[in-house]
């Protein structure tokens, strides 16, 4: 377990880690380059972002948690109480009081994934990669790779994000699930493989559920932190028994029902096999069983923006944002003091407002 305090980040065995010596750790990875800011796709203006779409959980009742206190206050002397990670690749995340962002399917494309990021808050606008967030907490949904030219880049850039967001009281989390469409090149023990082996497949940051298809009951009965574990060991290369090779999760990464693959809680209904009020009653077990309010998916390009359903328990924010899925307007998911919104720049493709009411 680690906790983010002050410029450290502080370990379960008390020892810590100095910025510094996280930023020289992340160099001996990844050591692309950040490629500099060029004209973003269809002219996102800078600093124009219009929020919207609020909706408040504060009434929705509280399932039981093992791994959270409901009344917990999250100041001590004024102080936002430090992040504390549980699980490895993290898991379990408590970060009271704190701001949540969460960023849908990149796919490549490096343009409208700094769009994404200033419009959520966390990214100067200047076109020099620093971190503006503070203590928000960063939540990328995965599919960082594949349909576009600029993968290194984006990951580099978020992986120097988070060194810096550690050192202000914040994070950033990645979700898995763009290694799979390149396990041929990336393969199992190999540098980015490695890299990308720190994040998980699903994640929970408080009263909500991170991942990039969608959490199933019986997804939540084999154990998240298992799954995680599984996969991440498998990009590494490892093996409890030397004489086999590492085999990854088939719950977890195979088949239409898997957590990267599930497009249960996204499609539209004309796709779908199961009711309504089915689907509904899938979601609130899966919630309840993990002790969680609410789920944010990507995975499904949503045509019309970020959108809620199902008792406002599920948010699908892949908008196909890259140039090489639907070349949409960036949005963005805002989620603070258990209230939801999107975030949307009101000039990106006209100047009217667009205002959409969730409740």
């Amino acid at each position: 377990m680690t906790s983010s305090d002050g410029g450290k980040l502080t370990h379960g065995d008390g020892t810590s880690t100095h910025p510094k010596r996280l930023a020289e750790i992340a160099a001996q990875s990844i050591t692309a380059p950040v490629y500099r800011r060029r004209s973003f796709v269809r002219g996102c203006r800078e600093g124009s972002a219009t929020k919207m779409a609020a909706f408040s959980l504060n009434s929705l009742p509280v399932p039981p948690s093992k791994h959270q206190k409901a009344a917990d206050c999250s100041h001590v002397n004024g102080v936002l109480k430090p992040i504390v990670v549980t699980g490895n690749p993290p898991t379990f995340v408590s970060a009271p009081g704190r701001r949540i962002v969460a960023v849908g399917d990149l796919h490549g494309d490096l343009a409208q994934t700094r769009c994404a990021l200033e419009l959520a808050g966390v990214l100067s606008p200047d076109g020099q990669d620093l971190w503006i967030g503070g203590e928000t907490i960063l939540v990328q949904l995965g599919d960082i790779l594949d349909r576009g030219e600029d993968e290194i880049a984006i990951l580099s850039l978020l992986r120097s994000l988070n060194i810096q967001a550690k050192s202000d009281g914040g994070a950033v989390f990645q979700r898995q699930k763009g290694i799979i469409a390149r396990s041929t090149l990336l393969r199992p023990g190999g540098p980015l493989a490695c890299e990308l082996a720190q994040h998980a497949v699903v994640l929970k940051v408080d009263d909500w559920i991170f991942c990039h298809g969608g959490l199933l009951p019986h997804h939540v009965a084999y154990g998240i932190e298992r799954m995680n574990k599984e996969v991440s060991h498998w990009m590494q290369g490892f093996s409890e028994d030397d004489d086999y090779s590492p085999e990854i999760p088939f719950i977890a990464t195979r088949g239409y029902d898997s957590v990267v693959w599930n497009r249960l809680y996204s499609r539209d209904s004309a796709d779908r096999k199961y009711q309504s009020w089915q689907i509904s009653s899938i979601v609130e077990e899966a919630l309840q069983a993990v002790g969680a309010k609410g789920m944010v998916v990507g995975h499904t390009p949503q045509f019309n923006g970020v959108n809620c359903r199902y008792n406002q328990r599920i948010w699908c924010i892949d908008v196909g944002m890259s140039s090489g899925v639907l070349n949409s307007r960036p949005e963005v998911l805002e989620i603070k003091d258990n209230k939801a919104r999107v975030l949307r720049n009101q000039s990106y493709l006209f100047d009217e407002l667009e205002v959409m009411d969730y409740l």
